[in-house]
């Protein structure tokens, strides 16, 4: 039985490299695993509930797969798979009761019910997910994600990936590949240039710079003393 956790992989952030894991149903032969150190085979029970058919191959459900890949994994690539999969609408809201009576009982609940806590549907990358982690752990959450910035005649100016309304500063997430061709460079400039001009403040993040704690909370938190 594969398990659609490649899939989550991919779309959480996580490097190429990391491991992927099989599930077998409880009760069948053991399944000797390969010499791959990226292949972990895993035996448990599956219900029918827990198994859909994606081009003729048997797999785990979006909502089975979500609840294993939480209790394995650390909070930010967690979080990334779920706001991932909400946003993709691989999940819905109501699914996450189901993911939370996946994990009850099992080894990593605890902290699997607090990825559940975070998870946000609004997210449209990992990027975004790791930098509005990083400011909620640095004491500066966003109080609106995909904020929408119109002018007095009610026309859209822009959309920042994260905002702080009253300060009138929006934060954006810049993956390399979906801002790097020339026409995204044009289309970013216009945008931030309209946005600057409406009286908005842009800070700008690298998936590089979430890797580094204190910079996005003190760089935002700079952003917002100035602002008053």
């Amino acid at each position: 039985m594969l398990d659609t956790a490649a899939e989550l992989h991919r779309i959480s952030g996580l490097r190429a490299t990391a491991a992927i894991h099989v599930s077998v149903p409880a009760g069948r032969p053991h399944v000797q695993r390969r010499a791959d150190p990226d292949l972990v085979v895993h035996q448990l029970a599956l219900g029918p509930a827990d198994v859909c058919v994606i081009g003729g191959v048997p797999v785990t459900t979006p909502v089975r797969t979500v609840a294993d890949v939480i209790l394995r994994a650390d909070r930010h690539p967690a979080v990334c798979v779920l706001d991932s999969a909400l946003n993709r609408q691989l999940l819905t809201e109501p699914d996450l009761s189901l993911v939370l009576a996946l994990i009850a009982g099992r080894r990593g609940a605890v902290a699997a019910r607090s990825h559940l806590a975070e998870a946000d549907s609004r997210a449209q990358s990992p990027l975004e997910t790791r930098t509005r982690l990083r400011c909620v752990d640095g004491g500066v959450p966003p109080d609106v994600l995909q904020v929408e910035v119109r002018d007095a005649d009610g026309y859209l100016l822009g959309i920042g990936d994260l905002g702080w309304r009253n300060a009138r500063l929006i934060a954006e997430a810049d993956g390399r590949d979906p801002h790097r061709t020339p026409r995204a460079i044009y289309e970013d400039r216009l945008r931030q240039n309209r946005l600057v001009n409406a009286g908005w403040k842009i800070l700008r993040f690298t998936w590089a710079d979430t890797l580094r704690p204190d910079y996005i909370r003190e760089t935002v938190k700079r952003a917002l003393r100035r602002s008053g």
